[in-house]
């Protein structure tokens, strides 16, 4: 068990192309982190930089203490499991367990008995005989995990290890992942672009964006209070509502959207924070589960909004709709299935103003 630090971490290729900017993270023992972002955020550079398969440009990286920028991966006391399952097609599955420990000179007795309590812990016991093609894509990506975990590593890396499986297997693996990870109390990072997975299996979240990391935090404190605009709109699904206007008062606090003459109206509860933002231009932020048809129970403050329902999605036990404001605005609203409004109808959306954000429309940044 070993905590991972990363102190001013970069990574710049040919010279110029910089992937990973000024990365400081402290992940502790026993911790499950979860590294996300969109494709080329420098997510999987970071995992690699501390698997020793990336050289460091600048900065430190120290696995339980000790610095390892010059130490060779496989004296860094980790283990890998990346997307594709790379098992060696000729070899059983026992031997594709047990092929790491040989080439370390492990015992006999003691590679038996790792190999057959990872397969028991992971299921795969009666597997032990076959090849990988005899294997379905979930049972051949339990084999790499059990790959990694009859090494009894410090730390282990996990670089998309599910973007190959179907949804259902997605589902059933990264359960298998979180109960592996409360078993082994071993430290765990994990890749992935995937917010669900992320969301559901991290201690903590990372969220990357071109190399820089916008906020770390719990998965809900990141929901529920993003830093900016862009962890706002990445992490939740469907993504959050965003319009641009100005923070008025005429008596009362008002959200003037650009280019129209809706004025939502706002709280006192955010008194403080709209005294701030008065006569700026901001932009209001709220997610698509604090938009209603009807007024709920418990919701004090709404603000109705005229819009026309464009677009329908039944995604099973909750619907996402899409509506158009005369004006041009857009909105996502998710609702429940038994009674869902109908497209090109017109109806009042009921904005629960209690849940708004705000975000500086220069740098993004939320403003609280």
């Amino acid at each position: 068990m070993a905590e991972v630090k990363l102190d001013g971490v970069s990574k710049v290729y040919d010279g110029k192309v910089q992937a990973v900017r000024d990365v400081s993270l402290r992940i502790n023992d026993k911790e499950f982190v979860v590294l996300v972002g969109p494709s080329g955020c420098g997510k999987s550079t970071v995992l690699r930089m501390i698997a020793g398969l990336e050289e460091i440009t600048a900065g430190t990286i120290a696995i339980d203490g000790r610095v390892v920028n010059d130490v060779a991966p496989k004296d860094r006391d980790i283990a890998m499991v990346f997307q594709n399952y790379a098992l060696y097609p000729h070899m059983t599955v026992f031997e594709n367990l047990a092929f790491g420990l040989k080439l370390r000179k492990y015992p006999k007795p003691e590679i038996n008995t790792r190999v057959r309590e990872a397969a028991r812990i992971l299921g795969i016991e009666q597997y032990l005989d076959r090849k990988p093609k005899a294997l379905s894509g979930g049972q051949r990506q339990r084999v790499a995990l059990g790959r990694a975990i009859v090494r009894q590593p410090k730390v282990f890396l996990f670089d998309e290890p599910l973007s190959n499986l179907d949804a259902n297997l997605r589902v059933q693996m990264r359960t298998e992942i979180s109960r592996l990870h409360h078993r082994l109390t071993t430290t765990m990072i994990y890749v992935t672009h995937d917010q669900v997975e992320a969301m559901s299996m991290g201690d903590r979240i990372v969220v990357m964006k071109d190399g820089i990391v916008h906020q770390v935090d719990t998965p809900l404190n990141i929901y529920h209070h993003p830093a900016n605009r862009f962890v706002a709109g990445f992490i939740g699904s469907p993504t959050m509502n965003f319009l641009q206007g100005t923070v008025k008062r005429n008596g009362a606090w008002t959200f003037n959207q650009d280019g129209t003459s809706v004025a939502v109206a706002l709280p006192t509860i955010h008194d403080q924070k709209l005294k701030r933002l008065q006569d700026n231009r901001v932009v209001l932020g709220i997610r698509p589960e604090h938009i209603h048809l009807h007024k709920p129970a418990g919701v004090d403050s709404v603000a109705p909004v005229q819009a026309n329902v464009e677009v329908v999605e039944p995604v099973g036990n909750e619907i996402f709709v899409y509506f158009t404001t005369g004006a041009g605005a857009q909105y996502v609203a998710r609702f429940a299935t038994d009674a869902p409004p109908q497209v090109g109808k017109g109806t009042t959306l009921l904005l629960d103003t209690s849940k708004v954000h705000f975000f500086d429309t220069s740098t993004d940044a939320a403003l609280t």
